[in-house]
This record gives structure tokens, C-alpha cells and sequence, in this order.
């Protein structure tokens, strides 16, 4: 018997020992985590399998697509696969034909705890399902209290103002909801291949899975779709937990989204709670977290084309819309319907109003049009839930009352769920379907009419009764709430809340042109049917796939605890600079150049008192005081400041306003500049416009300097400040097309400065200086923190193989912080390059009184 260490759950599935040369290529020989093979024997190294892997999916989502029932003899389980459930038809769209793919998910029915190992091994052999078994008591407090007592309202644009309206946050709920996504983290773990597997995310049950997932593997390749809307930031900023629902959404790949206003507003919050900005690159969103770029993909869901074509041919199917035909058709009934859930957001009570004012207003209808409304039963429960189902009750007996009459109700309410093929042939039979939610993640029903009325081979022979002899015709009332509405340009869109406005909708589109209405109906067709769920699912996995692509290039560090956890992803050249290296190398040369900047990297950002302190002061001068030495301090800062604060400082050269000021070391001296002086008379142009933007910009300001004049937007709102900033370049490049200076947009920041000006002039004119005196360094350190400081590492970067510094000579570019940057080495904040200073100057020479310091002659 083969003895070995394994948990992979899917090699166990067919009951055979595992095969581990055809697992060597996907598996790595030695993981840490529990779920995976920890180790193979070497005698065991058989690689001489050709057959590659085949590609795997992983589908997580809060319910597996299987249906469960118990036996006849009430002790035993059948199973089958849940046709209807999206997660399996997305199959449809694998990127290729082989692609397996594993789901991972709750069942609807409670299974004894007793038979959960059985029934795990059922379907793991036989559907490739792993199961997900939740206590109930848990799974009552995740799912029927957080998920639909929180998130769903929440997510709804339905704030807790009262405990009745969504209910107030609950810790505990909290709590129960992490655990559980705990729990399917850990069902994944045990299936997962993560350096090759595919792992796809659905919906907002699980928002905090991808930190668990990242927690464990760095480079998982991990994509999230959310299939209900994402709320304003004015909503969700209410929201306890916001910031770790966003950071744990950031640490999937690829993010998807049914429209552009769900997208928008995710965007908008990262913006305005975590600080981060998004660019389109090529087509493609993206934001940079933490040197990862997260995608994000907006594309809506469609519907299965096959498998309402399929139900379309059914005999059932025929034989039903005959019935429908024969009770409202051949009466000279005009059949409206409405397919929604009996929640409190599909806006069934609005719909019903809409009736009744269309009734009221349109009396030509009253005994020919009627509503059949088809209520689903709710997915949540509690009192929201009965108060829609009595409202609706209600409003249909009162409808009724008013305007029936023998032989005609103009209301028809079927509450509870149709067989598949009855709800097709409402559909079919239908001449308008109306969609009032007021507010819906994406909504297929207007979907499934459009696939409905274009009919089958069996529904064409009643073409004559269901379109009036002509082409294929529908018609439309769509809410502008519902994810699918921007997808239909043919449709009437209507705001529910105007119960007016969709009455007159409605009656237009029963009075609308039969021509009207079959341009309509081809013009969504064509959508439709080519933008199905197969079509949906291919792009959203060929872009996790793009998005993946570069995972293996790059070195991934976790940082952060619990929820607030996250993944810096950098070049593999990029590492922490060493003291004892750097040290080193000072020790082993004889001249050197050192570039410091101020602001941010000798002095944290958040200082309020900028000047330096006595012992950064110290540090330089024992840095000035080598004879071998050049040091230069870069500031941004006005000339005068920097002089200031650095005036007691003998030997230490300066340069202001990023380099349009120098000073050489030692006191006394002039400043010079490095570029031409010129006229500022643009500054006259230049600063009413910029005036013009922050009275316009509440938060905004504007620093005025001798060479230049920044605006700022720090302070302002982040939206309107982005927005307000990119009109003011335009606008400055504009008026001062025939200056000769540059406007460039910064971090929160927009700035007019001369032409040519940048850090990276500075430190080229350093080392040109150094090398033209005869002393070209030998070893360069230059350290800065922010996106003026990349100018002077892309220049010693690229004068580390030119003729300015000594062959084979050290160089050293450092950021502060972890982050994508020029510059291959980095230092975690100010503390730590005060430190590396200080070693630097603890075995420094102290310079003869007489010599003279390298940096004397630099202009």
C-alpha cells in the first residue's frame, strides 16, 4: 500500500491512490498550508507524464447548483445538478473546451451533521461539488442577519434609520458573517492548486473571502463578480465595517460589476475612504493597491439562450400559451405582466398603482387590459417581507373592486413560484412586460421576454394569434433603477416613484405601432441573444486570466492583521537596503555622492514642524565634514525655508523649488540656478486662473514660490478635486501655450514651473560636476519618497553604466515605503533613513580644517 501524505480531496474523489506523477507538475513539492500536499518522496519524482494539467476553475458562491432530496425511505440523499443556477451555466463561457471546473458552496437543504461525510464524498465523485456545512444556528445568523438584514438593504440604498428599516449593525452578525467566510476559505484550501487554479468569487455573501484566500496565497489568481448594485459613498460610508469590506474586495484581481454606476460608485469609495485613484489604461480600469493592479470589469450578465430556447419548444410550453391565448386573447384581453420576487425593492406596490392610474386615466382599457403579476417567493424573511405581501394583497382586492367586473379582473396575482416553462409562456403570450423595482443588481426577466417573443419552431405556428400576422414584436417598461435598463435602448424607461409617468408608459406602449414595436423587439434581440451567459462568462475569465498573467514576475510580501491585511507586489529586483551593506560599500570608496530628499524622507509627511531637529543637523554635518564626501539636500521647498533650516549646516549643498535653486557647501555662498533665468511675468497670467479654481474648489489653496505656483486639492473633496484639477491643466496649458514653462499634474496637486526643471537635473549636474573635477564617485546614494524624487533615480539609475561615475562603482536608489518605484531599494519610513545616515556618519573622516569640500565649485 502506497504510504504518503495527501489532502488533496479531488485525488481521493474516485477512491483510487493517488497518482503522483501526473499531480508533480501542478502541485509544488513543499507547502505550509493544511489542505494541500505538504511534501512527495523523491523516489516518487516521476515526471515522464506528458499530458499537461487541464485548466480549473473554481466557483464559489453562497449555494451550490444542485438540488437535494431525501430517498423514498427517508434515510438516504439524491442528488441532481440545478440547471437553472447560473453558476452552471457560465460553463458555457470556459475558455477552453477542457477547463474543469469545482464548486464550492452551501446546500439549501440541512444535512445531520452524521451524514455530511457521505454526502461530501457523493458529490464531490459525482458533481464536483465540495459542500460548505454551516451549524444553522451560524448560518441563520450570516445569511438571514447580516447578509439580508445588513449588506442586502445596505446595498439597496436603504439606510437603518429605524431598527424596522434594515435593521441597526450588530457586532455578533458581523462576526458570524467573517466566520463563515472563514469557513469557505478553508473548503477551498482543501481542493486548490494555487499556482494554477482560477478562483471566481460570486456575489456579496462573500466579501471578505478574498483576504482569507490572499492571507494564505499571495499569488492566488482570484476573481469577484458582485450581482447586486454597489451603493453611493454616501450610503455605504455608513457603513461600520466599510473599510474592510473595501480592503478585502482589493485583494481579488479582477472585480466585476453589471453596469458603470455600480462601478462608479465602488471607485469612488475607494477614493474617498482609502485614498486611492483608478486610471483607464487601454480600455482597461485599474487601481493600483499596493504595487497590485486590481481590474475592474463592468459587463452584465445574461441569460442562458439554450436553455430558453429548449423550454420554448417544449409540447408543455405550446400547449400552456394556447391556454393563456384562449383565456385572454381570444376575449379581446391585452395581457400585461410582471415577474418580480415579493421583496421590497421590486416595486410591485408601484407597478399596481401604475394600473390602477392607467385604468383611472385610460378608460378605453378598463376591460381589456390586464396585469397577471407572477410573485415569487421572497429569499429573505421578516416583517419587510409580510407587509409587501399584505400591501400587495390589498392593492390587488381594491384594484378589483373598483374596476372589475363580471368575467374580468384587472388584476391577476400568482403567488408562488411556476414551473420554468409556465413563466416562459406568460412571457410568450404577453404583449408588455413591466419591470418598476427600485432598485435591482441586473434583473433578467425584460431578458427572457425578449428570448420569449421571439418565439420557436412550435410557437411560430401560432404566430398569426401572437403577433397579429407581422414579424416578432415586444414592448417594454423598464425601471432606470434595474441593472439591465442602460443594455435596453428599446425599452421605455420610467422612474417607478413617478406612478404617473409609468402609467402613461404603459399606455404607450400598448398603443405603439406594430412596426414600432417589432424594431424594438429585433434591435433587443440582437443584444440579447449575442451577449448571453456564456458570452458574459468568457470575458470575465480571459480577463482574470490577462490580469493574472504577470503574477510569477513579481515578489509579494503580506503586511497588515486580520481584515486590514494586503499584498505588496514588487519588482523581484526590489528589496530593503541593508545597513551593514550599505556601510559596506561607504567604507570601501573613497568619493561619494549622497542626495537626500527632505520633505517625507529625512522628515515624515505628517510632521507639523518641518525644520530639522539637532540631531538630523548633526548627522549632515559629520556627512559634510568627510573630504570624500558631496551632499546635497533636495527640497520642493522656497529657497528661503531651506536656507533657513540648513544655514548652521558647513559643506552641505542645497537645492530649492526642485532644483531651479543651487547653493554650494559652505556658507556665504549665492544661489544659482540650473536653468536659464527667466521671465515670471506667466505667474500674472497663471495665478487669477488658479484663483479662479479654488474659490470654485472648497479645500483647495494655492502656494506661490519664486520660480513656481502650485495648487493643491488635498483638502477638497477627491472626486470634484480630480475633476476640477484635470480642467485646470487644460486650462493653464491653455493660456500659457507660448511660455516657456511646464504644467504638470501631482499627487492632490497641479504645478506651473519652468520648462525643464526637475530633481533629475540636479542630480545629473552633480555627477557631471564631480566627474569633470576629476572625482567621479564611487559610490551614489540618493533617497527620496515621492514621484519628483523617480526623476533622480531614473538618473543615476541610468549613470550607474555612463561616464560619470567611477567603473564599478556602488549605486544606491532608496524610497521610502514599500511601493512601486525606480529605485531597487527601499527603507520602511523616515525613522529608518535617519538610522541608515546616522551609521553612515558614525564612520565617517573627519575632514583637515584646510580642505576643501567636493562641492564647492558646483556652478
Amino acid at each position: 500500500m502506497v504510504s504518503k501524505s495527501y489532502s488533496n480531496l479531488l485525488e481521493l474523489a474516485s477512491g483510487d491512490s493517488p497518482t503522483f506523477g501526473r499531480l508533480s507538475p501542478r502541485l509544488p513539492k513543499v507547502m505550509t498550508t493544511a489542505g494541500v500536499i505538504p511534501s512527495l518522496d523523491d523516489d516518487d519524482d516521476d515526471d515522464s507524464d506528458p499530458t499537461p494539467p487541464r485548466e480549473r476553475t473554481i466557483i464559489v458562491a453562497n449555494q451550490l447548483p444542485v438540488r437535494a432530496r431525501r430517498g423514498p425511505d427517508g434515510k438516504t440523499w439524491s442528488f441532481s445538478m440545478d440547471e437553472d443556477s447560473l453558476l452552471l451555466q457560465l460553463k458555457d463561457g470556459a475558455p477552453t473546451a477542457d477547463m474543469e471546473f469545482i464548486y464550492v458552496g452551501c446546500l439549501r437543504e440541512e444535512i445531520p451533521a452524521a451524514e455530511q461525510e457521505e454526502v461530501a464524498q457523493t458529490l464531490l465523485e459525482n458533481f464536483r461539488c465540495v459542500p460548505t456545512f454551516l451549524p444553522p444556528e451560524l448560518f441563520s445568523r450570516y445569511y438571514h442577519g447580516f447578509c439580508k438584514q445588513q449588506l442586502w438593504p445596505l446595498f439597496h440604498y436603504m439606510l437603518p434609520l429605524s431598527p424596522d428599516l434594515g435593521g441597526r449593525f450588530d457586532r455578533s452578525l458581523w462576526q458570524a458573517y467573517v466566520s463563515v467566510n472563514k469557513i469557505f476559505a478553508d473548503k477551498i484550501l482543501e481542493v486548490i492548486n494555487p499556482d494554477e487554479d482560477l478562483v471566481w468569487v460570486h456575489d456579496y455573501h462573500l466579501l471578505v473571502l478574498p483576504t482569507f484566500l490572499r492571507k494564505r496565497f499571495n499569488r492566488v489568481k482570484l476573481g469577484f463578480f458582485l450581482h447586486s448594485p454597489f451603493p453611493s459613498s454616501e450610503i455605504y460610508r455608513t457603513l461600520p465595517v466599510r473599510d474592510e469590506l473595501l480592503r478585502s474586495l482589493l485583494n481579488a484581481d479582477l472585480i466585476g460589476f453589471h453596469t458603470f454606476d455600480y462601478a462608479r460608485h465602488f471607485l469612488s469609495c475607494c477614493s474617498r475612504m482609502l485614498g486611492l485613484s483608478y486610471e483607464s489604461k487601454r480600455g482597461y480600469i485599474g487601481l493600483d493597491y499596493y504595487g497590485r493592479t486590481v481590474s475592474i470589469k463592468i459587463l452584465p450578465v445574461g441569460i442562458h439562450l439554450r436553455q430558453l430556447e429548449s423550454v420554448l419548444s417544449l409540447p408543455e410550453t405550446e400547449s400552456t400559451v394556447k391556454a393563456l391565448l384562449q383565456e385572454y386573447h381570444s376575449r379581446g384581453r391585452v395581457l400585461l405582466l410582471g415577474v418580480d420576487d415579493m421583496d421590497i425593492f421590486k416595486g410591485i406596490s408601484l407597478k399596481l398603482l401604475a394600473m390602477e392610474q392607467l385604468l383611472a386615466q385610460h378608460p378605453a382599457w378598463r376591460g381589456k387590459a390586464v396585469l397577471v403579476q407572477i410573485a415569487n417567493p421572497a429569499r429573505g424573511r421578516g416583517r419587510d417581507v409580510q407587509e409587501v405581501e399584505a400591501e400587495t394583497r390589498a392593492m390587488v382586492e381594491r384594484i378589483n373592486r373598483a374596476f372589475g367586473s363580471e368575467g374580468y379582473e384587472p388584476v391577476v396575482l400568482i403567488d408562488g413560484k411556476l414551473e420554468f416553462f409556465e413563466r416562459m409562456a406568460y412571457y410568450a403570450a404577453a404583449e408588455c412586460c413591466l419591470v418598476t423595482a427600485v432598485r435591482d443588481g441586473m434583473n433578467l426577466t425584460p431578458y427572457e421576454y425578449v428570448i420569449a417573443r421571439q418565439g420557436s419552431a412550435r410557437l411560430d405556428k401560432l404566430d398569426e394569434a401572437l403577433h397579429g400576422g407581422g414579424g416578432k414584436k415586444s414592448a417594454l417598461v423598464v425601471s432606470e433603477f434595474v441593472g439591465c435598463s442602460p443594455s435596453l435602448s428599446g425599452a421605455i424607461r420610467v422612474n417607478p416613484w413617478n406612478v404617473e409617468a409609468v402609467a402613461e408608459a404603459v399606455a404607450a406602449a400598448l398603443e405603439m405601432a406594430a412596426a414600432e414595436k417589432q424594431l424594438r423587439h429585433e434591435k433587443h434581440f440582437r443584444y440579447v441573444s449575442t451577449h448571453d451567459v456564456g458570452y458574459w462568462a468568457r470575458s470575465f475569465l480571459q480577463d482574470l486570466g490577462r490580469t493574472c498573467a504577470g503574477h510569477g514576475r513579481r515578489r509579494c510580501w503580506g503586511i497588515g492583521f486580520g481584515l486590514g491585511f494586503r499584498v505588496v507586489a514588487l519588482d523581484p529586483n526590489f528589496r530593503k537596503l541593508s545597513m551593514e551593506r550599505m556601510v559596506g560599500a561607504y567604507r570601501r570608496t573613497r568619493v561619494r555622492a549622497i542626495l537626500v530628499d527632505y520633505d517625507g524622507t529625512m522628515m515624515p509627511q505628517a510632521s507639523l514642524d518641518k525644520s530639522p531637529s539637532g540631531r538630523s543637523m548633526g548627522i549632515l554635518g559629520a556627512l559634510c565634514g568627510d573630504e570624500g564626501n558631496a551632499v546635497l539636500v533636495v527640497s520642493g521647498r522656497g529657497r528661503a525655508a531651506v536656507e533657513g533650516w540648513f544655514a548652521g549646516c558647513e559643506g552641505l549643498g542645497l537645492a530649492a523649488e526642485h532644483g531651479c535653486f543651487w547653493r554650494r557647501g559652505g556658507g556665504g555662498e549665492a544661489w544659482g540656478g540650473l536653468v536659464p533665468a527667466g521671465d515670471c511675468g506667466w505667474m500674472q497670467i497663471a495665478e487669477p486662473v488658479m484663483r479662479l479654481y479654488t474659490e470654485t474648489t472648497d479645500g483647495s489653496t494655492i502656494e506661490k514660490k519664486e520660480t513656481s505656483l502650485v495648487w493643491s486639492y488635498e483638502d477638497a473633496d477627491p472626486d470634484f478635486g480630480t475633476c476640477q484639477a484635470k480642467e485646470l491643466v487644460d486650462h493653464l496649458e491653455s493660456v500659457l501655450a507660448g511660455e516657456a514653462v511646464s504644467v504638470k499634474a501631482g499627487h492632490h496637486s497641479v504645478e506651473v514651473k519652468p520648462r525643464g526643471v526637475s530633481k533629475g537635473l540636479v542630480a545629473q549636474r552633480l555627477l557631471e560636476t564631480m566627474a569633470e573635477r576629476g572625482m567621479a564617485p564611487e559610490l551614489v546614494l540618493c533617497i527620496g519618497d515621492d514621484r519628483s524624487d523617480e526623476d533622480m533615480f531614473e538618473v543615476i539609475n541610468r549613470a550607474a553604466d555612463g561616464p560619470y561615475v567611477a567603473p564599478s562603482a556602488e549605486v544606491f536608489a532608496c524610497t521610502v515605503g514599500r511601493k512601486p518605484s525606480l529605485a531597487k531599494y527601499y527603507l520602511d519610513d523616515a525613522a529608518e533613513i535617519v538610522r541608515l545616515l546616522q551609521g553612515l556618519a558614525s564612520v565617517s573622516h573627519p575632514s583637515p580644517v584646510s580642505s576643501v569640500p567636493v562641492l564647492a565649485p558646483l556652478y
